[in-house]
């Protein structure tokens, strides 16, 4: 019999509706030691996101892990409000949680990322779900960060398929070009679980029907508040079904779901003001193609260049997974244990 060792990790989030599944899937996981987590305005602000970040770990009887609230800026720019058409006015897609008597931490979401790096040097590993402005303030109060964090894997991005906020860019690095930008300079192995993998796995009415079934308070509050997002996503999709953005990304991240397609690249973003803002460039440097994708010209002169820094090679993007994400999501959501405070 195997025992998993459980791996630090810091949670970076907009806690909305896809962003509750990560947080409820990450608990559930042998392999995670949920260090702590960062809130970000992106579906709601950071205040509102680590209220429901906090009510939610009460719900899961795990209420001491420690959330952080980070900026409610990007860098540049104001925060427009979220996405209540996506998540709710709360967030949560209108559902209630009890509310946790835990409060949030002194320091911001930035400085606990730092703090835990150091806390656990080469181990530290860091899932960001929302745009990415508290890691790219970490890096600016710690240049060296990228040393001490083991790697980071970022649900954003749309590398060869149309984004969702615009023609060409996905919310959460069109939300903050700029720090996405700086995220994917840093050095640190990425990991990007963009659209083009995320809208191919979903959670349906069966999905959510085993999740009001399953008697615990977190399923449950998680069936209520799919029902927004299912009525969100019948109009994309036309059925009452939800793409599973963030809680792919986590199971990515722990390494519970092989990888299909999933190229090493250099991950770069757009930062100009026009109509390619937010928009991630994946350029793959051996020359090769992902399966039935083509990619820009100039790939095959970054092929060639001798001035390629070698640390971009560490980076990936995972185009496609094997097997049924969505039954392996649900299935570890469901066996978390009955709340014990």
């Amino acid at each position: 019999m195997s025992i998993t060792t459980p791996q630090p990790f810091y949670l970076d989030c907009d806690t909305g509706i896809d962003d509750s599944l990560a947080i409820a899937y990450l608990l559930a996981s042998p392999e995670v030691d949920l260090a702590g987590i960062g809130t970000i305005s992106g579906n709601v602000s950071a205040a509102i996101g680590a209220t429901n970040t906090l009510n939610l770990l009460h719900a899961a009887g795990r209420a001491g892990i420690p959330v952080a609230v980070g900026a409610h800026d990007p860098l540049i720019g104001k925060f427009d409000g979220g996405a209540p058409h996506v998540h709710g006015n709360n967030g949560i897609g209108g559902a209630t949680l009890s509310e946790s008597a835990h409060t949030v931490e002194a320091e911001s979401a930035a400085e606990m990322l730092v703090r835990l790096a150091h806390e656990y040097p080469g181990e530290l590993r860091v899932i960001a779900v929302g745009p990415l402005t508290n890691l790219a303030l970490a890096l600016q109060l710690d240049p060296e960060l990228p040393a001490l964090v083991r790697d980071v894997t970022v649900m954003g991005g749309a590398a060869f398929v149309p984004g969702n906020i615009s023609p060409v860019a996905e919310a959460n690095i069109f939300n903050d070009p700029e720090a996405a930008a700086a995220v994917m300079d840093a050095g640190w192995p990425v990991t990007l679980v963009p659209l083009d993998v995320t809208m191919n796995h979903r959670f349906d009415e069966t999905h959510r029907g085993a999740l009001a079934a399953a008697g615990h308070p977190v399923a449950s509050a998680l069936s209520d508040m799919l029902v927004q997002y299912f009525a969100f996503y019948n109009t994309i999709f036309g059925e009452h079904c939800a793409a599973l953005h963030d809680p792919l990304a986590a199971a990515i991240a722990v390494g519970a779901l092989e990888l299909d397609d999933a190229p090493r690249v250099g991950i770069s973003v757009d930062t100009s003001a026009g109509a390619d803002r937010g928009k991630t460039h994946c350029e793959r440097y051996d020359g090769g193609t992902p399966t039935g994708r083509e990619l820009p010209d100039r790939v095959s002169r970054v092929a060639s260049s001798p001035d390629v820094p070698s640390r971009d090679a560490s980076s990936r993007v995972v185009l496609s997974v094997k097997g049924d994400a969505a039954a392996h999501l649900l299935g570890r959501i469901l066996t978390l244990p009955s709340r014990t405070n």
